[in-house]
């Protein structure tokens, strides 16, 4: 997997957490990704390199706890991986990958995230989704809390998902019309890791919606 991240959560309701990753993503935002600067890794469709986004002197000035406890903290090299992570916890709850997403996610997260994929695994679904554009990534907060270091990331991303029925459908019986769904969302992801502690990976911490 492209990234060390590992994932943690403060005190979020399961089904809230499934709520926001798996609902949310079809919530409709007015600013989209490609209309910003491309800051994330291409995936296996998209050649173009991203570029990376300035960090504003708010966000700089947020960070000096966590650079005093831990002064190796690079903002842009933790935004890259947040953006990995980010993917591949959105592709991995699609396609039901528990292996991808269990070193990703702490346990009471990870229960969470497995209980939506049981759900779909009992309607006898599967899903695919696909980034349109490399998803924006901008670093809102970092900060030392205690022994844990805190960061905050919104994340913007216009995706594409793709669901077959248990008959293997692929479309509404109904209208005919194709299962598959192109939404945008608007999302703060927030990441945690135990400062000094010989695992240097971050794990996410809480799934919540972010303004456009």
């Amino acid at each position: 997997m492209p990234v060390q991240f590992q994932v943690v959560v403060f005190a979020f309701i399961a089904a809230f957490v499934l709520f926001q990753l798996y609902n949310v993503l079809g919530k409709r935002v007015g600013r989209q990704p490609q209309e910003d600067a491309k800051i994330a890794p291409p995936g296996p469709a998209q050649a173009e390199t991203p570029k990376v986004a300035a960090i504003d002197p708010a966000t700089l000035a947020s960070i000096a706890s966590l650079k005093a406890r831990d002064p190796a903290f690079d903002p842009a090299r933790f935004l890259d991986g947040a953006r990995q992570a980010y993917e591949t916890i959105v592709r991995g709850y699609a396609a039901g990958d528990r292996a991808a997403l269990k070193p990703l996610l702490k346990p009471n997260v990870f229960a969470s995230f497995e209980a939506g994929i049981a759900a779909r695994e009992t309607r006898g679904e599967t899903e695919t989704v696909e980034f349109l554009y490399p998803p924006r990534a901008d670093l809102e907060g970092a900060v030392a809390e205690g022994d844990k270091a805190v960061a905050k990331v919104r994340f913007l991303a216009e995706l594409r998902s793709r669901v077959t029925k248990a008959s293997g459908e692929t479309a509404d019986a109904t209208t005919g019309e194709p299962l598959v769904e192109e939404r945008r969302t608007a999302e703060h992801w927030t990441f945690e890791r135990t400062l000094g502690a010989a695992d240097p990976n971050w794990v996410l911490a809480r799934v919540e919606p972010a303004n456009a």
